[in-house]
């Protein structure tokens, strides 16, 4: 699994984000590409300790995360539609180009961190180690972007 760490990933993840524009349009799922952009910001803000969801996970969803958890950095791409965790659920309209660069900014920010020895454990899934990071970082991006042909 490609990293968020390793530096042609990291391009790689710049390049296909710059390719988005307002018109482009998801292949799966009911977000409007400033939506996506916005939601793609959580995961990358919750490893950097800049976000703590509000909802504390109930004991069935991180029961469930023990088992989901594998999937978050292994190779296997996510199935389309799967449901998002209801603190990281984006409805209001966003505008594209601030949330464009939002994200940009923070994989970027979080690219920075590949010396980064420890990490505080997510809110959800628990300890990760520095590889999985960058590998789940990636992985999500990955599949949003997929998700808007790019």
């Amino acid at each position: 699994m490609k990293s968020l760490f390793n530096n042609e990933a990291h391009e790689e993840i710049i390049s296909r984000i710059n390719k988005l524009s307002d018109a482009s349009e998801g292949q799966w799922g009911k977000m409007k590409v400033a939506q996506m952009l916005h939601h793609c910001q959580y995961p990358l803000k919750i490893s950097l300790g800049r976000y703590n969801p509000d909802n504390k996970p109930n004991p069935m969803l991180k029961l469930a995360g023990i088992f989901f958890k594998k999937s978050l950095y292994n190779d296997k791409p996510w199935r389309h539609g799967l449901p998002t965790a209801k603190g990281l659920i984006v409805v209001d309209e966003k505008i594209f180009t601030e949330e464009k660069e939002v994200l940009i900014d923070l994989t970027n920010d979080f690219h920075l961190e590949k010396n980064r020895k420890s990490w505080d454990p997510h809110p959800v899934f628990g300890s990760f180690t520095h590889e999985q990071w960058g590998q789940m970082q990636y992985k999500h991006l990955d599949h949003h972007l997929r998700q808007f042909g790019v």
